[in-house]
């Protein structure tokens, strides 16, 4: 499967407390990893034992290449990735407190974005892949491309985010057959308020009927909805201490669609999701860590939640 999305350097680095103008403080640690969304993405899917390839920018600078050595190292398939002549790779700097308050700096310019023209070079590997994740931070262009370019192939397609351009966003669900959103994602796609399980609920129905066959979306502090054909679930946040949110929907799109391509029904495939999410908010940044032993205690509590809600399965 292909994922189209960003690529970047993350810095991440955890402070006490973030200093006030004028005035600095220690790094308590530093982090610096292959990051952005769609190289999380992927990466959690070579993790989860999927095959997965990235789409996406990279500079002509020295660490492009540290980071797709990383990535090639981590299993994932840089071929597509677009090597930006006389251009910077992108950068992410996380400053994280004691707290789990975060703050992002982010050098993302429009060099280290995809462009249609990128995207349509492509057109090939996304109509042969089995299933293709599109992250909506890209321009909104080069997501529609991607997008359509899959499903004349016709692959999965599993949309991430909300659009840059809320202009394409019927265009962009009439060609997906996943959505997944947070609250804030959720409502730009909607116009309606994702303020609770019910508001969520409605917010899900509404998009299923603008073509995707499964939709999940974010409930702020409680938990996540998945709806499919008369199908609602709810699961709650697993009670993990959070040390960092950043990466916790990578992870979650990546578990929700390694269970999807495998043939999992949307109720065992939710509970990966959640899983997945769980156990990267345990960790500083947004590189997974999603081994089959550490999911294992996750994937079981949710079982227990699903049985108990009478959705076992």
């Amino acid at each position: 499967m292909l994922v189209v999305g960003q690529v970047a350097r993350d810095l991440v680095l955890l402070v006490d407390e973030v200093p006030e103008a004028g005035t600095g403080a220690a790094v308590r640690s530093r982090q610096e990893v292959l990051g952005g969304k769609g190289a999380n993405t992927a990466v959690a899917l070579s993790q989860l034992g999927v095959s997965a390839g990235l789409l996406g920018v990279v500079g002509s600078d020295e660490v492009a290449e540290r980071l797709l050595a990383q990535a090639r190292a981590d299993g994932v398939d840089v071929s597509a990735v677009v090597r930006r002549a006389d251009t910077g790779t992108g950068l992410i700097v996380n400053v994280l407190d004691r707290h789990a308050r975060w703050r992002y700096l982010e050098h993302l310019p429009a060099p280290v974005l995809l462009t249609e023209a990128d995207v349509l070079a492509e057109a090939a590997r996304l109509a042969r892949a089995g299933a293709v994740v599109v992250q909506l931070q890209q321009p909104s262009a080069a997501a529609l491309a991607a997008a359509r370019c899959a499903r004349r192939g016709r692959a999965r397609v599993v949309l991430d985010g909300a659009p840059t351009d809320a202009r394409d966003a019927g265009a962009l669900l009439a060609e997906a057959d996943v959505v997944r959103a947070d609250p804030r994602e959720a409502e730009l796609f909607t116009g309606v308020r994702v303020d609770g399980v019910d508001a969520a609920v409605r917010a899900g129905r509404e998009l299923l009927g603008r073509g995707p066959r499964l939709v999940a979306l974010g409930v702020e502090g409680e938990g996540n909805v998945f709806v499919w054909g008369r199908e609602t679930l709810f699961l709650p946040l697993l009670s993990t201490e959070v040390v960092d949110t950043t990466g916790a929907g990578d992870a979650f799109t990546a578990g929700l669609t390694a269970a999807l391509v495998r043939g999992a029904r949307p109720a065992e495939a939710a509970r990966l999701a959640v899983a997945s999410a769980g156990l990267t908010v345990a960790r500083a940044g947004g590189r997974p860590c999603l081994s089959a032993p550490a999911l294992r205690d996750p994937l079981r509590r949710l079982a227990r939640h699903a049985e108990r809600a009478g959705r076992g399965g």
